[in-house]
């Protein structure tokens, strides 16, 4: 995108960027969620999976997992087979010296499950990962 601190808002995803090499935004990301209640629970080096698995070279991509032990509890509680939509997925892939981040959009994903406890916490996910976004964009 033109503009490395837009935030756009995609059909499942929320996306913004830091100017900050991949591991360095990575460990900036983990700070920022702790500060918004979130913790990073996975993470998956797609590029170091690719090389192992097919010998083949790709930019830096990793797939985190980002949870709120409270909010998966109360959507597991609700609708156990809603687990299988947690946790809420960060993509962080690096592009020409900076890393861009989309967040799975909690509203869109977790709305594939009809239940309104689940599409509250939905809505609380996000407003925490909206966090997230905004304090990223001041670095």
């Amino acid at each position: 995108f033109n503009n490395p601190k837009e935030q756009k808002v995609m059909s499942y995803t929320l996306t913004t960027s830091l100017k900050q090499p991949i591991e360095q935004a990575i460990e900036t990301l983990k700070a920022t969620c702790i500060n918004h209640k979130l913790g990073i629970v996975s993470d998956i080096d797609v590029q170091a999976t690719i090389k192992n698995k097919l010998d083949e070279e790709i930019s830096p991509y990793r797939i985190l997992g980002a949870c709120n032990p409270g909010m998966a509890k109360k959507i597991i509680e609700a609708a156990p087979e809603a687990g299988a939509l947690l946790p809420c997925t960060i993509v962080a892939r690096e592009k020409d010296g900076e890393t861009i981040f989309h967040f799975m959009a909690p509203n869109t994903v977790l709305g594939l499950e009809n239940n309104a406890v689940v599409a509250e916490v939905a809505k609380e996910a996000t407003s925490h990962l909206q966090a997230v976004i905004e304090e990223l964009d001041t670095f």
